[in-house]
């Protein structure tokens, strides 16, 4: 890898990067303060400033996490550490007279695993075939991040709500202030994420600190309903102040001081295993929930992004947001945090009229088997949520549908179809890697790599123009016209009616 010539004008000072593979990469750039010490569990503050040259070669540490409590694999990426707010930037070799389009990724992971590097080379191809401006970023995870421990707040010991998204906030700041330095237009900036981190594209839809910060947005596989209100987020905050005290075998705290001061006092392990129990305790106690949310605390979220999409007090841009065909299914062993058993399904049922269950059941014939439950289940926490930010934001901002349907044989045959996250093998052109060549081993590597060549086409016009292939029509409570992506490409309208018709009059809030 060769050195990049000096980018001026970060915040701070100035970053060296690299040459590598043809494009220009900085890595590691720090958008905000540690938020370790005094800081932890407070908003993100303004960045330490440097002088001179900062080294931008490498990737910045991740946030804590374990993977291996939910089936990611090893116990974590090296270089962990609560000093993780960082930023990378990847940028088309040849300056542009023109400034060009950003596109902002956000990483999945339940809100408790990921980093911005996943995938390897991800965004590359976007760059390169797109001549755009790519960043990804780390934010706080876990209970660092997205626990409500507003309650244990104290003059001495402030604490803030939603911090991972107000991580992501000032991520998105940095690049309003700074992406000039590198090519980018900073009003031409799209927001997207997969999973969790498409949740957090839909709620920052919400938030008005986020204004003005993207002007469009992509939502792959969205839970757009896993926020809570903050009675309920602050029972979990309580819940899991036990389990860290349990983790530490110390007594319960007995007061607001000591709360605060036992997760102020506590190690990263520590934090990290009741995080960890709290998220696989959670799904049995509250059934349809996931304990590591955004919470509504009237300030910085002020509702439910659901109504706020449908009331039109959601920013409104445009949108492109759908889901996978069978997301359910890789909800199983350590990863099964959705409504997947028949305790927590029942569970759902009971919150909602017999008569109104009875017609959801009917939709999903093969319920009382894995199947049936991991399709039920996807369905309740990323397609019918995802339909009803479509159907509500079509009102006011233009707005894509799509399903997911392509797998490779490989895929199938292991009973995942087009599940949660295999759209990503296409958006990041991961087809060629070997565990890409892998899944497209027995067949269906040609038919999946030039799907992945037409979705990126379409995230790509979608990022520089705000369209999409004259093909997909935009979406309105109508018509419903969806993208099916398949190896061949189609649009219906209204896939599923009478599926989305008996969740319509299900809807059990929490």
């Amino acid at each position: 890898m060769e050195r990049d010539d000096l980018t001026v004008g970060v915040t701070g000072g100035r970053v060296e990067g690299v040459v590598c593979r043809g494009l220009r990469m900085w890595r590691g750039i720090p958008y905000a303060a540690t938020t370790a010490g005094a800081n932890r569990f407070r908003g993100p503050q303004p960045v330490e400033p440097w002088e001179g040259v900062s080294d931008a070669a490498e990737f910045g540490p991740i946030a804590p996490q374990d993977r291996a409590s939910i089936a990611f694999g090893p116990s974590g990426l090296s270089g962990t550490s609560e000093d993780c707010l960082s930023v990378n930037v990847i940028a088309p070799r040849f300056d542009s007279r023109k400034l060009r389009p950003v596109m902002v990724w956000v990483h999945g992971g339940a809100y408790a695993v990921g980093s911005s590097r996943e995938m390897a080379q991800q965004g590359e191809s976007l760059v390169r075939d797109g001549g755009v401006v790519f960043v990804n970023l780390n934010y706080r995870l876990g209970a660092f991040g997205f626990l409500n421990f507003a309650q244990y707040s104290t003059p001495e010991r402030p604490i803030e709500s939603n911090l991972g998204l107000r991580d992501i906030v000032a991520a998105l700041e940095w690049v309003r202030d700074n992406i000039r330095s590198f090519g980018g237009d900073p009003d031409n900036v799209t927001l997207f994420g997969e999973s969790a981190g498409a949740n957090a594209v839909t709620t920052l839809m919400c938030v008005p600190a986020a204004r003005g910060l993207f002007t469009r947005a992509i939502a792959e596989s969205s839970p757009a309903e896993a926020v809570y209100d903050g009675q309920v987020t602050a029972q979990w905050g309580a819940d899991f102040v036990n389990l860290l005290a349990d983790e530490l075998h110390s007594v319960a705290p007995a007061s607001t001081e000591e709360a605060a001061a036992l997760l102020s006092g506590a190690g990263v392990p520590q934090l990290v295993r009741a995080t960890n129990r709290l998220m696989r305790e959670t799904p049995d106690r509250v059934p349809g929930t996931i304990a590591l949310c955004p919470t509504i605390d009237g300030d910085f979220l002020p509702q439910r992004p659901i109504h706020a999409f449908a009331d039109g007090t959601a920013h409104a841009i445009p949108l492109i947001i759908g889901t996978n065909d069978r997301e359910g299914s890789l909800f199983r062993g350590k990863l099964d945090i959705l409504a997947t058993t028949p305790e927590r399904i029942r569970g759902i049922f009971v919150k909602t009229r017999r008569h109104l269950a009875r017609a959801l059941a009917a939709e999903y014939p093969h319920l009382p088997t894995r199947r049936g439950r991991a399709d039920f289940a996807g369905d309740y926490a990323f397609w019918f949520p995802s339909i009803e930010v479509a159907e509500g934001h079509s009102r006011y901002a233009p707005v894509y549908f799509y399903r997911f349907d392509i797998a490779p044989r490989l895929v199938r045959l292991l009973g995942l179809d087009a599940t949660h996250g295999i759209e990503l093998f296409a958006v990041f052109d991961q087809a060629r890697t070997p565990f890409g060549r892998a899944m497209g081993a027995l067949g269906g590597y040609r038919d999946f790599q030039r799907t992945g060549r037409r979705m990126r086409a379409n995230w790509l016009r979608f990022a520089r123009e705000g369209t999409v292939d004259a093909g997909w029509p935009a979406y309105t409570e109508e018509h419903r016209v969806t993208l099916i992506i398949d190896a061949e490409d189609h649009v219906e309208n209204d896939p599923r009616s009478e599926r989305r018709i008996a969740w319509r009059e299900f809807v059990p809030h929490i």
